[in-house]
């Protein structure tokens, strides 16, 4: 990375001279390096990889921006992203985080953001799960959006990466009955911040809610709600004060397993191992309940 180009351009697009005091990596990315810049009186938080792999950082440039438009839970807010060289950026508000904050404040805020709605299920450009392309084409049926987009594609991704016939078989008949999880609710569009796990929420230094590292798109709120679920890192009040704010539909404690069986599916592409026999079982606990 040529630092000080990277200087020039951050200069030009704050209109302040920006030169780099200090530059220190910051740990915690799988995907990523990631840096953490002070000088000239500005701190700036920059994600760098190969010049190929602009297209996620820009949409998670996007994301973010979308986020923050919506005026709700604090993100970073992005600045740029482009490529220098062989390296990608990105470049967003430094946040300075810590582990315990506002819970209450985060579910209220998060069911405001999820008050930010789009008149189909989708996105104006695809982006990543992780490291996982994510598809999202425009479809004015949810149904069809999750039974596409989310658990055929993954499956897609699945029967090439050798998860066996027998697991698509399974992962095939669960997308041909996404319908019966619908029979009586219809979810509105509502933006998603796509990836919200413990890891990608956090708090500021004055207790306030954060959250980051989106892969956002327009989708039902409750796939937000159920990836909070799946690997823990959120507590009562924070459910609490979501349900107060816009309460959810009983049906919800079922479809949360269908929208976790999509992120396991995709821990199995991107990582192997047991997540295959996971899914495997999510989908046919889902099946079980099935007409």
């Amino acid at each position: 990375m040529d630092w000080t180009e990277l200087e020039t351009m951050i200069s030009a697009q704050v209109g302040d001279k920006f030169v780099v005091d200090d530059r220190r990596a910051l740990g915690g990315g799988c995907i990523n390096q990631a840096y953490h810049l002070t000088g000239s009186g500005q701190e700036y938080f920059v994600k760098i990889n190969q010049a190929s792999m602009i297209d996620m950082f820009e949409a998670e440039y996007e994301g973010l921006d979308a986020m923050y438009q919506s005026h709700s839970i604090r993100v970073p807010r992005p600045l740029l992203t482009g490529t220098i060289g062989s390296s990608a950026f990105v470049v967003m508000e430094y946040i300075p985080l810590q582990g315990s904050g506002d819970a209450r404040a985060m579910g209220t805020l998060l069911a405001q953001m999820h008050g930010t709605l789009a008149e189909q299920f989708g996105w104006h450009r695809d982006n990543t799960i992780g490291a996982t392309p994510q598809v999202n084409d425009w479809s004015a049926s949810w149904v069809e959006f999750w039974r596409q987009q989310r658990i055929g594609q993954q499956t897609k991704l699945a029967a090439a990466k050798g998860i066996g016939r027998k697991a698509v078989h399974v992962f095939e008949q669960l997308a041909a009955h996404v319908d019966d999880f619908f029979s009586d609710y219809s979810p509105q569009p509502s933006l998603l911040h796509g990836d919200l796990w413990g890891g990608n929420a956090s708090y500021d230094a004055k207790g306030e809610p954060v959250i980051f590292d989106p892969a956002c798109y327009y989708g039902d709120r409750e796939a937000d709600l159920a990836m909070t679920e799946l690997f823990s890192g959120f507590n009562s009040g924070f459910y609490a004060a979501y349900n107060e704010a816009w309460p959810l539909d009983a049906g919800y404690k079922t479809r949360k397993l269908l929208y976790n069986q999509y992120h396991i599916l995709n821990h199995y592409n991107l990582f192997g191992g047991g997540y295959g026999s996971q899914a495997v079982h999510m989908a046919e606990q889902l099946l079980s309940t099935c007409r």
